[in-house]
């Protein structure tokens, strides 16, 4: 607590000294490297002027070593463009990790895919003209698609993301996801998670795991939905507690198990089957290893939302 009061101070003496260098501008319009013109403030901040060669993410990969990083210099500077001669802050910490703002929270909602069809849309499925025009408006409205673990870091106050940031997922493993969806995510850039439930896997709509191995190794996220995709949350008909409890363990710990020995990547996620849990299917989730577990309440989520309980906006057309 002291250290963020102490930020905050720093952070209103950067106001106050940017405001200073703003009105004594070097006289020099460009330079060749940053350092004849920055002032280190302890390890938290640094103060440059830009030049005509400047942008966000050259800033970024300069002081950030990382490009993609360019918006933690836009947010924090309230920015969208650069102005040869400018004063910018670029802070080195998350400096909000929460998202919390005077006049409210970030959230991050889940955008959850099923199949897709030629031309014709249902209740799971849409065409691929309108998931690429979906795609389209994410990157044009200056949407940030964000990984499954930058999520989850942010879900643990860990890492911060940038304000409009959303997820994509797919749910089931569905060969029309494979066949439609993958070319477009990669033409745009965009990460992605696949839920699968392994008994389906190879069947005649089905991803293959040589498809699925295709998509882990060009950087995609599989993860789990489960063995037979049963209804996690309630009893069969006729099915005893200790035939549910069982069947229970082997939904869980089963698929994960395969997906990490098929990919020999983590497993440690998994999307409930017609979005429904209980207290007993989350503390087996959590026994065997996951790290959060998605349903389909069609929320946004903010960091303090219960990890085993993340929304999924469903039913995407």
């Amino acid at each position: 607590m002291q250290r963020s009061a102490n930020r905050m101070k720093t952070i209103y003496g950067l106001i106050f000294l940017l405001s200073l260098l703003l009105l004594s501008a070097c006289a020099t319009d460009t330079r060749s490297h940053h350092e004849i013109s920055e002032i280190r403030i302890n390890d938290d901040f640094i103060i440059v002027t830009t030049t005509a060669k400047d942008t966000p993410s050259s800033l970024a990969a300069e002081y950030l070593n990382d490009p993609s990083k360019e918006w933690v210099i836009s947010e924090f500077n309230h920015i969208k463009t650069l102005t040869p001669g400018q004063k910018l802050i670029i802070p080195l910490f998350p400096f909000n990790k929460s998202g919390l703002k005077p006049g409210g929270y970030q959230t991050v909602p889940v955008l959850a895919y099923y199949s897709f069809s030629e031309n014709k849309p249902n209740k799971v499925s849409i065409t691929q003209g309108n998931f690429k025009a979906q795609m389209k408006y994410l990157k044009e409205n200056n949407y940030h698609v964000i990984t499954l673990d930058q999520l989850l870091d942010f879900l643990d106050y860990k890492e911060q993301i940038p304000e409009k940031s959303v997820v994509i997922t797919f749910d089931d493993g569905w060969s029309s996801a494979y066949d439609f969806a993958f070319p477009i995510l990669k033409e745009y850039g965009f990460p992605a998670t696949f839920f699968i439930y392994t008994d389906f896997i190879g069947g005649g709509k089905a991803m293959s795991w040589k498809q699925i191995k295709e998509l882990s190794e060009a950087g995609f996220d599989i993860q789990c939905q489960t063995k037979t995709h049963r209804n996690l949350a309630t009893l069969k008909k006729k099915e005893s507690f200790k035939e549910y409890f069982n069947s229970l363990e082997m939904e869980i710990s089963y698929p994960k198990k395969l997906i990490e020995k098929k990919l020999n990547k983590e497993c440690k996620c998994l999307a409930y089957p017609y979005g429904l849990t209980n207290n007993l299917v989350i503390a087996m989730l959590k026994k065997h290893g996951y790290r959060a577990a998605f349903t389909v309440d069609k929320k946004s989520n903010p960091f303090f939302i219960d990890k085993y309980k993340i929304s999924e906006v469903t039913k995407v057309t």
